[in-house]
């Protein structure tokens, strides 16, 4: 190596200030070797150059290569979100199936009750000479309802005084 600086060593610029002591030059050893201009081939690849090396090695003895660990990663990633997805889109149909469960109901019991926008419930009004269909009576519940009231009080006996209940449930009791 001939002595004095070396070349790519000269191309930099060096600057004079009286405020700024530099340091000199460093030497280099007598073992430096320059870069090469070409790289050698890579160590992942096989001499062909298709297929990599397996350079990642688990404790149980699988090998595989960093691109087979990413794609694996990426397959894993993708299975999860779709089974996410599935989830959801299952609690979402439950929901929904248990929400129609409900207003249907709901609707059974109080028909036309959710279908309007008004919520006070009023009895149909009938004309006062109208009949049921199917029977011969009035259509009036509530005097039908009487009728089957009284009809029932005429049927039973009279009740007895309490006092004389309970005499015949446990005896009489003579004061004196």
């Amino acid at each position: 190596m001939p002595p004095g600086p070396h070349p790519l060593l000269a191309q930099i610029p060096l600057t004079v200030s009286p405020f700024i002591s530099l340091p000199s030059a460093p030497t280099l050893p007598y073992t430096y070797h320059p870069l090469p201009s070409t790289l050698p081939p890579s160590a992942t690849a096989d001499s062909n150059g298709n297929e990599r090396e397996k350079i990642v090695v688990s404790q149980s003895g699988h090998a595989a290569s960093p691109e087979d660990i990413i794609a694996s990663c990426q397959a894993l990633q993708a299975h999860i979100e779709k089974m996410q997805e599935d989830a959801e889109r299952t609690i979402r149909e439950w929901e929904d199936n248990l929400r129609e469960e409900q207003l249907a109901e709901k609707r059974r019991l109080a028909p036309g009750w959710l279908d309007r926008d008004e919520k006070i419930l009023q009895p149909a009004k009938m004309a006062a000479g109208s009949t049921v269909p199917g029977q011969g009576q009035s259509a009036n519940l509530m005097d039908q309802q009487a009728d089957e009231t009284s009809d029932a009080k005429m049927q039973q006996p009279a009740p007895s005084r309490e006092g004389d209940e309970l005499d015949r449930a446990f005896g009489s009791m003579a004061m004196s």
